[in-house]
């Protein structure tokens, strides 16, 4: 539910281009405004040791709260897009108080499982993605600021929840835990750790595009003109992802987290090749093709995780995750503004602009698995 925020906006843009006379370039620039938030809000909480100071439940509830404050914000001031990236780009600061310490504060409950446990927290996120354009589904007739605002109750409630739950019996707290950044060209000579990292890089080019993407890949092929029916069909699409997140992290127990992120790889590659002809096919395989490619285009995150932190000596696991992190989602922020700019341009081609992610994924996963 705290992740509600990330694409709040992405379930109402129509109604954005509208209000404020903008394109499809200026919703991506609120879009990469939350990631650009993300990536300097994950930096500050490492090189500060912030997140191994104190109980992370604790800070997951401030940031869900401080993140439910500045989307309701944008909701009912932002007017431009100047204003309403300022203030995206504070969510997505919060948000890297939700997601990542998300993921320390499973650890701290079942350490063991942590593969699995991993991909059900991805699950969520995914589904977090998806309630946005829900939300526009069921609400039908409501304004896009009152959307919005919804994304900002469900992450005050996430953060009652986690309030109320608090920290697992496995939590270890540090006084003077850092990240040092100097340990980036160590980081990299780690063959196992690189190739990974290279994979995820792959992987993060493709994923928040297509997120992104979806309502204006749905419109496109099937003539929609109904952006409530539009919301409907994207909030399936994504959130199948959350399904594919959980397959993916019980396969992960039996054929390894290299596999499962390959197998996920190569099967949104292949969507995304085949994209611009699915609208020749039979309802029932084009059903089957939104449905693969929702579940694979996410299945392989939370191996990649496990995969680099896997690859690393334990002392500097928090510094391979929070650089893997940073530069992954500064690549989400290249690729959502190169798509949305030349989407006019390329049309149902368009896809293809994300296809060397999972390429070069898979080669780099294939790599490592050469080398397993």
């Amino acid at each position: 539910m705290g992740t509600s925020l990330w694409f709040s906006i992405n379930g109402v843009a129509d109604n954005l281009i509208d209000s404020w006379s903008t394109n499809l370039a200026g919703i991506g620039i609120l879009t990469n405004a939350v990631q650009f938030g993300f990536v300097a809000g994950t930096l500050v909480f490492a090189v500060s040791g912030i997140a191994d100071r104190y109980k992370p439940s604790h800070l997951f509830a401030v940031c869900a709260l401080f993140g439910a404050l500045f989307n309701a914000a944008f909701a009912l001031w932002a007017d431009s897009i100047l204003v309403g990236s300022c203030l995206r780009f504070l969510v997505g600061t919060c948000l890297a108080g939700i997601y990542p310490i998300g993921m320390k504060l499973i650890m701290t409950w079942d350490p063991q499982k942590a593969s699995s446990r991993i991909a059900q927290l991805v699950g969520m996120l995914t589904l977090g993605t998806a309630i946005p354009h829900a939300t526009r589904y069921f609400g039908v007739d409501w304004p896009w600021q009152e959307v919005i605002l919804l994304s900002s109750f469900l992450a005050l409630v996430a953060m009652g929840m986690i309030f109320w739950l608090g920290d697992g019996p496995h939590l270890r707290l540090g006084s003077t835990s850092r990240v040092k950044l100097s340990g980036f060209r160590e980081l990299f000579t780690i063959s196992e750790y690189r190739r990974s990292a290279l994979g995820y890089f792959g992987h993060m080019w493709e994923l928040y595009a297509f997120w992104a993407l979806v309502p204006f890949l749905i419109a496109s092929t099937y003539s929609i003109q109904n952006p409530i029916h539009l919301s409907g069909l994207a909030f399936s699409v994504i959130g199948i992802g959350a399904i594919g997140c959980l397959l993916g992290g019980q396969l992960s127990q039996s054929i390894g987290g290299v596999r499962v992120a390959s197998i996920a790889l190569a099967l949104s590659g292949i969507c995304c090749l085949l994209y611009p002809w699915i609208s020749g096919l039979p309802l029932w395989l084009q059903i089957l093709f939104w449905g693969i490619w929702g579940m694979s285009v996410v299945a392989d995150s939370p191996q990649f995780s496990a995969l680099s932190a896997q690859a690393c000596p334990s002392e500097i696991v928090g510094t391979a995750l929070t650089i893997q992190n940073a530069i992954g989602f500064t690549i989400t922020m290249i690729s959502i503004q190169i798509s949305t700019v030349v989407l006019p341009f390329m049309n149902q081609y368009i896809t293809w602009l994300l296809l060397p992610g999972p390429v070069l994924g898979l080669i780099f996963l294939n790599r490592l698995s050469k080398r397993s």
